[in-house]
């Protein structure tokens, strides 16, 4: 069972800060579900959505991976592991695509670990144990373009 953890105590663990208007004092919510942040949408993969990693996944670093970097004064959204210790470590897989593709990457929580994916306008989500894709969104316009967060 997961432990919900406040924002303030994920912003004092991992040092990504949160815009004024979240409640420091809220619990974040931990699922194995389908969860959008903001431009980017966590995915959990099975039959009908395949996991297009590289097939060299790598331990999610203390610092955290960006897998949206910010653009034009826009905020990173940063995968972090935070695992209890001794537990496994959260796997970080980038997609075969590149930085191009939807397809950002593949995101492994083993049992007994939690990840986060952090951003500053949109605080923090908690991502329980599995396997999931993280995959930007798309609008469609005159042309079809990634959504800019």
């Amino acid at each position: 069972m997961q432990t919900l953890t406040s924002l303030a105590d994920l912003v004092t663990t991992h040092g990504v800060p949160v815009d004024d208007h979240h409640d420091l004092n809220a619990l974040v919510p931990v699922t194995d579900r389908l969860q959008f942040q903001g431009d980017v949408a966590v995915i959990p993969a099975g039959p009908a959505v395949q996991a297009t990693g590289s097939g060299y996944p790598t331990p999610v670093p203390a610092q955290g991976v960006a897998v949206v970097r910010g653009e034009n004064g826009g905020n990173t959204h940063l995968l972090l592991d935070g695992r209890a210790p001794g537990a496994d470590p959260v796997t970080w897989d980038p997609s075969r695509g590149g930085d191009t593709g939807l397809d950002l990457g593949v995101v492994t929580v083993p049992g007994g670990a939690v990840a986060y994916l952090a951003h500053p306008e949109h605080a923090y989500s908690g991502i329980a144990p599995g396997r999931y894709v993280i995959r930007r969104q798309r609008e469609q316009a005159d042309v079809i373009r990634l959504v800019a967060d």
